[in-house]
């Protein structure tokens, strides 16, 4: 069977430039695909940010002018290769030479950028797709400005589009005279059905309505999004294209996430030899100024400070939760109210509750490989990946029933055996409380509780059957006329 030949589009890719898990699944999907003997290569901004070892290493390959509002942009366009996979940056000083990658007044300019210059520099690599498979609202115009500017020209006449939807809270809203003034398109393409949203212009809109296929990071989430609560007032759009949405989990690299070989934790273990992990456990509670005390449960939390998150369920219950016997680990940083009751009740519950407010690649490893729970109450989460890892580190999830949570996570069940975690279905902070009294109670059954750990590192979440089922999408909008 012919290669098929892909450009993945994503405006962050670990480890060049990465704010969320967008950057890990545009690094690891394009891996896993190549893996199985196709060609995708992947294409990002040259920000100022990304680290100098790999701006060295960079090849010159040539530029591009492109069009954007009364501006005639230079476009540079450098290579990289690693691990088999080649990707390209688009070098603009005017639009990627600053600091961080997003959070400017001129987002809808910047990414307009992008996606104009990545679609004129295809010649240039001499390199034709079958499919550009784009990312989140930052390459939701790719598909329209495809279509509305090359449908006649016989290189680009035959490339197909897919668009991932990796939150779909974050769209890309912008007045509506960015249509014309920035992505330079009349106004037949301003309609209900076009890239028109309540009287403004919606980049993510116009991947959803653009692209020919649509996916997103789990097959719960894919059904969600068609309903009001999750719908982001898109849920027409969604629903209309329902034949062409599908749900794809993402999955996690399991070779460096391997707690018997990551070099990142105080020290390894294996569903074998669970010793290590009480190590991880003590060394953990030492290093954050915790009571070294191995006989009641850690329950470890990693995530922005956010509603999404289920930050006002936690807050709701901190005291009951706090005068359990437990501790209780926190990373992450986010909204100011969240931040500051965090605070309080660190000063409250001295010795029982960690609050780090940061993001730390290190500690975040060492929280999932030294817990003994990891609590994810989501409002709505699209795919997760924290309760993975967590399983790959044998600290048992208890989560909310919602989006990736529900693919990945099933109750216990202690008569039957089955189920991999804790859970609770309604959105409410009682419930979770319940859920994690549960995961308590059945921890202090060593037998169960060594048999869940054990069950839950033998998953697996690695990309490769993700990747083929990737691979058959792609495989069926390239044969579709």
């Amino acid at each position: 069977m012919k290669k098929t030949k892909v450009l993945f589009v994503s405006s962050e890719v670990d480890p060049f430039a990465k704010s969320g898990g967008l950057a890990d699944v545009a690094a690891s999907l394009p891996k896993a695909l190549n893996g199985l003997g196709q060609d995708v290569r992947v294409v990002m901004p040259k920000y100022k940010n990304i680290p100098q070892q790999y701006v060295e290493e960079m090849e010159y390959l040539g530029y591009v002018y492109v069009d954007i509002s009364w501006r005639h942009q230079f476009c540079g366009i450098m290579k990289y290769e690693s691990d088999g996979v080649v990707y390209y940056f688009l070098d603009n000083e005017y639009y990627f030479g600053r600091d961080g990658y997003y959070g400017y007044d001129d987002e809808a300019e910047r990414f307009a950028f992008f996606s104009k210059a990545l679609l004129s520099m295809l010649p240039v690599i001499d390199f034709k797709p079958d499919i550009i498979h784009c990312n989140d609202w930052q390459t939701g115009t790719v598909s329209l400005l495809l279509k509305a500017n090359y449908k006649s020209n016989d290189f680009y006449k035959d490339i197909k589009t897919v668009f991932t939807i990796h939150n779909l809270k974050y769209q890309g809203v912008f007045p509506k005279e960015v249509l014309g003034e920035v992505l330079g398109l009349g106004w037949e393409y301003f309609t209900p059905d076009g890239i028109e949203f309540f009287d403004t212009v919606n980049y993510l809109k116009a991947g959803l309505v653009y692209s020919d296929l649509i996916t997103t990071v789990s097959k719960t989430y894919a059904e969600e999004i068609k309903t009001d609560f999750f719908g982001e007032r898109l849920n027409n759009v969604l629903n209309r294209r329902s034949q062409d949405l599908y749900g794809i989990l993402n999955g996690i690299d399991m070779e460096s996430n391997d707690p018997a070989r990551d070099g990142r934790i105080y020290a390894s273990f294996s569903a074998d030899n669970l010793e290590g992990k009480l190590t991880n456990k003590q060394m953990l509670q030492q290093s954050l100024g915790l009571p070294e005390r191995i006989d009641i449960p850690v329950i470890g939390i990693i995530s922005r400070l956010v509603d999404q998150k289920g930050f006002d369920l936690i807050n709701y219950v901190m005291d009951d939760l706090l005068n359990m016997d437990i501790q209780l680990v926190i990373l992450g940083a986010g909204e100011y109210k969240y931040e500051q009751a965090l605070k309080h009740y660190q000063e409250k519950y001295q010795g029982k509750l960690s609050v780090n407010l940061k993001y730390d690649a290190l500690l975040s490893q060492r929280i999932y490989a030294g817990s003994d729970m990891f609590l994810m109450p989501s409002l709505f989460e699209p795919c997760g990946l924290s309760q993975m890892f967590s399983l790959r580190y044998g600290t048992i999830p208890i989560v909310r029933e919602t989006g990736g949570l529900k693919d990945t996570i099933t109750q216990y069940n202690d008569i039957t055996h089955e189920g991999n975690g804790f859970t609770f279905t309604r959105y409410n902070a009682h419930d979770m409380l319940y859920a994690v009294k549960e995961a308590v109670h059945f921890y202090y059954h060593r037998s169960t509780w060594n048999w869940l750990m054990k069950k839950g590192m033998a998953v697996d979440f690695s990309w490769e059957k993700s990747a083929k089922e990737y691979l058959d999408l792609y495989r069926k909008v390239v044969s579709k006329k």
